[in-house]
């Protein structure tokens, strides 16, 4: 499997909730960081157990938004909700010999639209 392939595989497994089975496309080794709060996730195991117990008021839900691939690297825009949560995810991969073996993920933040952009913006719901 190319690396696009991979990544489309895993978000539609990630789509299903069935962690476990999400944790295969990473490698045994799979490193995921978070920047915002400098934590690093190592392994497999510990992918699918963190996402086993997130906190959630149902199903999540993964839409992706935009993909693009270059090689070995993937970067996609991911729309992520239970429901009631709504956010959105940029994650960087890498992959190897078909399995993801290290993302870097962004959970940017909603911020309040600024009055001092308002001549120039229109304001659109999401």
């Amino acid at each position: 499997m190319d690396a696009k392939s991979v990544v489309l595989a895993y978000w539609e497994a990630m789509n299903s909730n069935d962690f476990h089975q999400a944790s295969t496309y990473l490698s045994i080794d799979f490193e995921g960081f978070w920047p915002q709060s400098n934590e690093l996730t190592c392994g497999r195991d510990n992918f699918s157990a963190i996402n086993s117990a997130y906190p959630s008021n149902g199903q999540w839900s993964f839409i992706i938004n935009s993909l693009i691939c270059e090689g070995e690297r993937v970067v996609t825009d991911v729309s992520v909700s239970d429901g009631v949560q709504k956010e959105r995810a940029i994650t960087f991969h890498t992959v190897k010999n078909g399995l993801i073996t290290r993302q870097t993920e962004f959970w940017p933040d909603a911020m309040e639209p600024q009055p001092w952009r308002s001549d120039w913006v229109t304001i659109t719901e999401s």
